[in-house]
Protein backbone atom coordinates (compact mmCIF):
# COMPACT_ATOMS: atom_id res chain seq x y z
CA UNK A 1 0.00 0.00 0.00
CA UNK A 2 1.43 3.71 -0.61
CA UNK A 3 0.73 6.06 1.91
CA UNK A 4 3.20 9.01 1.06
CA UNK A 5 3.35 9.55 3.99
CA UNK A 6 7.28 9.16 5.18
CA UNK A 7 9.13 9.01 8.55
CA UNK A 8 12.24 11.20 8.56
CA UNK A 9 15.04 10.81 10.56
CA UNK A 10 17.84 13.29 11.81
CA UNK A 11 19.95 14.39 14.70
CA UNK A 12 20.89 17.35 16.75
CA UNK A 13 23.93 18.32 18.62
CA UNK A 14 21.85 19.87 21.62
CA UNK A 15 18.11 19.81 23.15
CA UNK A 16 17.34 23.73 22.53
CA UNK A 17 18.23 22.64 18.95
CA UNK A 18 16.11 20.04 18.14
CA UNK A 19 13.46 22.15 19.96
CA UNK A 20 13.75 24.98 17.44
CA UNK A 21 13.81 22.46 14.23
CA UNK A 22 10.88 20.42 15.67
CA UNK A 23 9.07 23.33 15.94
CA UNK A 24 9.69 25.57 12.75
CA UNK A 25 8.95 22.06 10.81
CA UNK A 26 5.52 21.91 12.47
CA UNK A 27 4.92 26.05 12.61
CA UNK A 28 5.75 25.73 8.89
CA UNK A 29 3.35 23.28 7.66
CA UNK A 30 6.45 20.77 6.95
CA UNK A 31 5.65 18.37 9.45
CA UNK A 32 2.40 16.99 11.11
CA UNK A 33 4.41 16.03 14.16
CA UNK A 34 7.98 16.03 15.82
CA UNK A 35 8.72 13.51 18.24
CA UNK A 36 12.69 14.24 20.18
CA UNK A 37 14.30 11.76 21.90
CA UNK A 38 16.83 13.05 24.17
CA UNK A 39 20.09 11.49 25.22
CA UNK A 40 20.84 9.04 22.77
CA UNK A 41 24.55 8.41 21.95
CA UNK A 42 26.20 8.43 18.35
CA UNK A 43 28.64 7.10 17.01
CA UNK A 44 30.16 7.66 13.62
CA UNK A 45 32.76 8.09 11.29
CA UNK A 46 33.95 11.67 10.28
CA UNK A 47 36.67 12.87 8.66
CA UNK A 48 38.68 9.51 9.53
CA UNK A 49 38.21 9.67 13.12
CA UNK A 50 35.35 7.84 14.90
CA UNK A 51 33.49 10.52 16.49
CA UNK A 52 31.43 9.76 19.58
CA UNK A 53 28.49 12.34 20.72
CA UNK A 54 25.11 12.82 22.72
CA UNK A 55 22.19 14.20 20.88
CA UNK A 56 18.92 14.56 20.20
CA UNK A 57 16.58 12.14 17.73
CA UNK A 58 14.00 13.78 15.71
CA UNK A 59 11.49 11.73 14.38
CA UNK A 60 9.31 14.17 11.77
CA UNK A 61 6.57 12.50 10.52
CA UNK A 62 5.46 14.66 6.91
CA UNK A 63 4.79 13.03 3.35
CA UNK A 64 7.08 12.02 0.60
CA UNK A 65 6.00 15.28 -1.43
CA UNK A 66 7.24 17.49 0.83
CA UNK A 67 10.41 15.54 2.07
CA UNK A 68 13.01 18.37 -0.46
CA UNK A 69 11.73 21.30 1.88
CA UNK A 70 11.82 19.38 5.20
CA UNK A 71 15.38 18.51 4.44
CA UNK A 72 16.13 22.47 3.06
CA UNK A 73 14.51 23.53 6.33
CA UNK A 74 17.08 21.23 8.71
CA UNK A 75 20.04 22.22 6.35
CA UNK A 76 19.04 25.80 7.02
CA UNK A 77 18.75 25.90 10.54
CA UNK A 78 21.19 23.17 11.75
CA UNK A 79 24.96 23.77 12.83
CA UNK A 80 26.52 20.54 11.46
CA UNK A 81 28.06 20.64 8.35
CA UNK A 82 26.58 17.50 7.04
CA UNK A 83 23.32 16.90 9.31
CA UNK A 84 21.45 13.73 8.58
CA UNK A 85 18.28 13.67 7.19
CA UNK A 86 16.48 10.27 6.34
CA UNK A 87 13.39 9.26 5.19
CA UNK A 88 11.68 5.77 5.62
CA UNK A 89 8.46 5.23 3.80
CA UNK A 90 5.78 4.18 5.75
CA UNK A 91 3.84 0.94 4.48
CA UNK A 92 0.72 0.45 6.28
CA UNK A 93 -0.50 2.48 9.27
CA UNK A 94 -3.64 3.04 10.59
CA UNK A 95 -5.87 5.35 8.63
CA UNK A 96 -7.31 7.70 10.51
CA UNK A 97 -3.53 8.50 11.36
CA UNK A 98 -2.04 8.88 7.96
CA UNK A 99 -4.91 11.03 7.31
CA UNK A 100 -4.28 13.32 9.92
CA UNK A 101 -0.97 13.27 8.95
CA UNK A 102 -1.48 14.17 4.95
CA UNK A 103 -4.04 17.10 6.09
CA UNK A 104 -1.60 18.51 8.77
CA UNK A 105 1.00 19.22 6.27
CA UNK A 106 1.05 21.90 3.24
CA UNK A 107 -1.13 24.78 2.68
CA UNK A 108 -3.28 25.42 5.58
CA UNK A 109 -6.84 24.22 4.61
CA UNK A 110 -9.14 27.42 3.47
CA UNK A 111 -11.28 29.13 6.43
CA UNK A 112 -14.82 28.00 7.04
CA UNK A 113 -17.52 29.68 5.52
CA UNK A 114 -18.70 32.40 8.00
Amino acid sequence: METGVIVALTTAASSEQAEAIASALVAERLAACVNVIRGIASVYRWKGEVARDEESLLVIKTTASLLDSVRRRIRELHSYELPECLALAVADGDRAYLDWVRESVGSPPPPPDA
